[in-house]
């Protein structure tokens, strides 16, 4: 995070002795150590919070995509062109029915070949 080598640390503990002093330096340390690890559970406690909400957030749109609602439609969907082809059914049925009668009387009446 910060790139602080040995030399700046020494001299930051060097001139944080000269002016806090020997006698006050360990409780200065220990309170700055105290608000540092404040400062980083803080910041651990604001990262995992919003990896769970990035978590929860991708679950919700994976169920938003797999949703049954979408299947069914398109199983509506299906079912409802199944069903308009399964009408037209009757309808192509009796033209059939009405030509058939037609054919045979045509065919009858149709003499064979050769013979008259």
């Amino acid at each position: 995070m910060f790139d602080i080598g040995f030399w700046e640390l020494s001299l930051v503990a060097l001139v944080a002795l000269l002016v806090i002093g020997p006698e006050r330096l360990p409780r200065v340390a220990r309170l700055a150590g105290f608000w540092i690890g404040k400062g980083q559970r803080m910041v651990s406690s604001v990262r995992h919070e919003i990896k769970v909400e990035l978590y929860a957030e991708e679950l919700r749109q994976r169920i938003k995509d797999q949703s049954p609602e979408t299947e069914i439609r398109e199983v509506m969907n299906e079912t409802s062109e199944v069903v308009e082809s399964l009408s037209k059914i009757p309808e192509n049925l009796e033209k059939t029915l009405e030509a058939v009668p037609q054919n045979i009387s045509s065919s009858m009446s149709q003499k064979p070949n050769g013979k008259e």
